[in-house]
Order: C-alpha cells, then structure tokens, then sequence
C-alpha cells in the first residue's frame, strides 16, 4: 500500500522539482574577450533572470568606464512559460598592460544578495588592427537599425507583398530627428503607399535584445515580372543622443549628439510564375480570391428603353490590374461603351473590393433575345490552382415596339427575302412639266451685294492695320509672352496640384505625377522608372542648363521630402509657383 501511494506522488514530486528547477535565479558576469590590446575595448554585462534591486557593479580597476551602465529587458511567454533576461552593460578601455581582476558585482533579488563569479583579463601591447574600438558612432550603429520587413519572399506574378519598414532603437540612446535620404524606386512592382498617420514607439526584440521601434513606412507591392527583383533600400539620415559617463549639477546623465546614416539594405523578392498545368484559354491575369456575377437591372421592357447589364468582380486580389470578360450581346441589340467602376480599398492585407463594367443597352425591336453566358478564371495562390466561374444566360424580353421582320422570335436574324411586286405607277411622282422661266442675265452686276463685295476690302484696311500693331505690341512684351506661356503650361500640367494646395499629401502627389507627365509627353518617354539622377541625366543630355535642371530635379526631391517632413501652405505655394516656371523654361529649352 505504501508503495503504491509512493509511485502515485511521483508525477507531482517531479513538475515541483520541474517548477524549482524553473524558477532558480542566476546572476552572471559575461566578457566580450578574456585577452586584449591596450588600443581595445572591452564589453562586460552582467546577467540576471529575475529582476533586482540594489545593482553594485565592481569598481573595474585597470580600467576606465567609457559607456554604462545601459539597461537591456527582454520578457516573453513560451507555452505558458515565462522567459525573463535582464542585461547591466559596460564599454571599458584598460588604462594599463597587466592581468587584472574584474571583482565581484552583487544584486539584491527577492530579499536575497546574489554575486557574479570575479573573472580575470589580460591586457598585451597594443595591436595593429583594433576591433573594438567604441567610439560615439560605434555606440550608436550597435544601438540603431532601419529593418524593410517583407511578408512573403516568393510569392506568384500578381501576388500581394507587403513592406514594413522599422527603426529600432535602444533604450540606452534616444532618437531626436531623421530624415529620408533615398526613397526606394520599386521597378517592375505595381505599389501603393499605406499612410502612417501617427508614429508611435512599440516595445520589441531584434537579435534577442530588446528595444523600442516605431513604424516608418508601409506600402504594397504586386511583381509585374518573374524572376529575382529587387526591393531598394530605404535610407534615413537619423540624429541621435548617445549617453556618456558624465553627470550635470543634479546628476542627470550628459548626452553627446552624433548623426548617423541607416539604411534598411536591399531585399531580393523570388516571383513564381503561374503555372501552364491547368491554365484556362479566357484567363487574364487575376490573382487572389474572387466573385464574379453578370445581371441586368431588368428583363422585361418595351422598345426604345434602356437597361444596364453589369459584370462585376468582387473578392481580394489585383483587382486594379486585370480586364473584366466582354460579353457578348445579340447584333440586333444597340450597346454603348461601359462604364468602369472602382470600389477597391488597399490595406496591409492588399486589395479589397469590387470592379464592374456597366453596358447601357436599348432595344429598337420588340422580341426575345438571350445573352449567353460568360466565364471568368483567376489563379488562387493559397491553393496554387486556377478556378472559373460561369454567369448563368439571360434573356432579355422586349414587350412592345416595332416588329423587325429580319428578327425571329428567338432573337437572331432571319435570312428569309421577300418579292418586291411593281404596280406599274411607282413612278407617277415625277414631273414631266416644269414650266421652267428664264432669269436675268445680269442679275449680279449692279446690284447691292455687288457693290457691297466691292466696298469690304477698303474697309478691312484699317483693321488689318490695327490687328498687326497689336501683334507686334504682343510680340515685344517678352517678360508678358513668358508669364502667358508659364500660366498655359501650368493650367495644362498643375492643374490638379492646384486644387489640393493646403493639402501636404496630396499636393506633393499630385505635383510630382505632374513634372512626369511634362517630361513624358514632351520626350515620349515613361519616367515613373526614372530615379532623379536619371531624370537628370537626360535633361543634361538634352542640353538644359544646369539652374533649370537642378531646379526640375529640386521640386522632385521636394515632393519625397514631403511625406516624411511637414511643409507648410507658403512652402507648398512656393514650390507651386517655381514649378510653374521651371516647366515654362523647360519648355522653351527643350
């Protein structure tokens, strides 16, 4: 009996033991290196698994604290289980060659003192190569990093990818401004830009360390091309306050202030081709998961009314990068042009929403006619396999109107002719009389209107005359020509720029789509590819002097700025304004 009761209490015996095990604190020293040049530097953390009080670090003799202490957290759950770390970090640089000891430090975890083993450090002569040299800037690029998170890195043609760009900081520096200095250029990608509306910090990991991060930047991407495409990197100039090992009148830690140059690094994205196996004759293009239905808005009217019949798409997917199927309606039916429909909104997860195609038609002839039936194919990249979808026919019945002897009941022409019988007076409509009587043969000559054709000339004389010095007035106002000129091309080019002036995004959008548009019809080239050393390129190959040219490329550096930085409504005016004349000089360069 007792051996039993015994073997019954060994599940509980061993998850205590497991639970002890679990909960048992460390507190350790770590070295970055037990042996060292006295030109290096050296790292010591001391580690924890449970957080403390009362943290007393050694005094380092033979050493000279650069940085520190700096405070590192991680916590995390695992399956219930709850994953703690907590990091005290010092840069030092020995002062002397010699072995040292680096003593004891103690903590005060749960009422109890708990001490790191002392740990011994050779310094030697200096090296030639030091690779532990911690500088301000050294500090600073362990402590910041700009990282592009990318959804999917193999996605199919049309598929949606995702792009999330994140500064990570540490809690041992702080970040007091940035700016981009190159905006990615996403070639061969349809994108859209997800806005950020608010910057907030969030807490995170990188590399098993914590740190604080804040979202910069997200867009959407859908390949246009197979094979390995690249992704840009984006790159920020950030200004950061770095901690140092002085103290102001109240304690307080002195900061140093150094600007760094972070970039997220180039992301190679592997775009699968879609499959052969399976591909239907009528596919066009769509990716993702959709609906797809045609109807009409009725089914029975008279002649000479209209109806619509819509084909429409609906679902998640490229749904702004595919043609909708063309159904086919009877010969005897009058159809217009549609009319497309967008109601797609973009989120992170990609495109939402629905597309349609809107046909009016009218009847002119009373009858039956059927509008067969239609197939729509997409490729659904989560099961990998094409689906297709077939509308039912419908049959489009018109009530009253005038009978077409050329159409069946059915709808389709008939081939059937009909004799044409002569009475034998069809033409008793013509006039064999006329009773025709003669004109005068000078009707012309003496008459007003011929006076009046002789007169006009002397009186245009003087018109001509004041119509040329206006001309010629026109012609010499130089400085007027070019503001007239200027007003025209930017009526032409800026005018929805100018309708969205107060609105920071969108009047940078809309100006930047502008400055492309002129070089795209003025040269006939598609520049929405072209990066502005390009743009810059070619303007100097077309012989644009360098103030015009470097103020083309200004207001495009302007517009990238704009997202990021706020712009004002003068700044916004005034780009408005040097747009307006740098694409009037342009103009007349080119």
């Amino acid at each position: 009996m007792n051996i039993r009761y015994f073997i019954s209490l060994l599940p509980m015996l061993f998850l205590a033991f497991i639970m002890n095990a679990q909960e048992a604190i460390t507190f350790d020293m770590k070295l970055s290196k037990e042996k060292l040049g006295i030109n290096e530097r050296l790292r010591v953390e001391f580690t924890m698994n449970k957080d403390g009080d009362d943290f007393n670090p050694p005094d380092f003799t033979g050493f000279r604290v650069l940085m520190g202490p700096s405070q590192a957290i991680r916590s995390s759950w695992v399956n219930g289980v709850r994953s703690y770390t907590k990091t005290y970090s010092y840069t030092l640089a020995p002062t002397a060659r010699g072995t040292f000891n680096i003593k004891q430090a103690s903590i005060v975890i749960d009422g109890k003192t708990y001490k790191s083993l002392a740990r011994k450090v050779e310094v030697t002569a200096a090296v030639e190569k030091p690779n532990d040299q911690m500088t301000v800037d050294d500090f600073a690029d362990d402590n910041l990093h700009l990282v592009a998170e990318v959804s999917k890195t193999d996605p199919y043609l049309n598929e949606e990818i995702s792009v999330v760009y994140k500064l990570y900081v540490s809690p041992s520096i702080r970040v007091s401004n940035y700016r981009p200095l190159d905006n990615p250029k996403y070639n061969n990608f349809w994108s859209q830009d997800i806005p950020v509306q608010r910057l907030n910090a969030e807490n995170g990991t990188y590399k098993g360390k914590a740190y604080r991060y804040v979202i910069l930047k997200r867009i959407i991407l859908y390949p246009q091309k197979s094979g390995e495409l690249d992704i840009e990197p984006l790159s920020l100039d950030v200004t950061v306050d770095v901690p140092t090992n002085k103290r102001d009148f109240f304690g307080g830690r002195i900061y140093t202030q150094t600007n760094k140059t972070v970039s997220a690094g180039k992301r190679t994205i592997n775009v699968n081709v879609l499959p052969t196996a399976g591909k239907p004759a009528n596919f066009g293009g769509a990716v993702g998961e959709f609906d797809f239905t045609v109807s009409t808005t009725k089914t029975s009217l008279n002649a000479s009314e209209s109806l619509q019949a819509i084909v429409e798409v609906n679902g998640k997917g490229n749904l702004k990068l595919f043609q909708l199927p063309k159904p086919e309606f009877p010969g005897s039916l009058e159809v217009y042009d549609p009319e497309h429909n967008e109601n797609v909104r973009t989120t992170m997860a990609g495109m939402r929403g629905k597309v349609s195609d809107s046909y009016t038609i009218v009847p002119s002839f009373k009858g039956k006619y059927p509008m067969p039936s239609i197939a729509f194919s997409y490729f659904n990249p989560k099961t990998e396999k094409y689906n297709t979808i077939n509308s039912g026919e419908i049959l489009i019945n018109v009530i009253e109107g005038p009978s077409n002897t050329s159409i069946t009941s059915g709808g389709t022409k008939s081939n059937s002719k009909q004799a044409v019988v002569t009475t034998g007076n069809q033409f008793n409509f013509l006039k064999l009389k006329p009773n025709l009587t003669a004109i005068k043969t000078n009707y012309f000559f003496g008459s007003r209107s011929f006076y009046l054709w002789w007169l006009t000339p002397l009186f245009l004389i003087p018109i001509a005359i004041v119509f040329r010095k206006k001309r010629e007035a026109i012609a010499d106002d130089v400085a007027g020509n070019k503001i007239k000129r200027a007003n025209k091309l930017a009526r032409k080019y800026l005018s929805e720029a100018k309708k969205t002036l107060g609105k920071k995004d969108a009047f940078y959008v809309a100006l930047e789509k502008a400055l492309h548009n002129y070089l795209k019809a003025k040269l006939k080239i598609e520049t929405s590819e072209f990066s502005k050393d390009k743009i810059a390129t070619l303007l100097n190959a077309k012989k644009v002097d360098e103030a015009t040219r470097d103020g083309f490329v200004g207001l495009l550096k302007n517009c990238e700025m704009a997202r990021y930085s706020p712009f004002s409504d003068v700044q916004m005016q005034q780009d408005y304004d040097r747009a307006s004349e740098v694409i009037s000089y342009l103009d007349k360069q080119l």
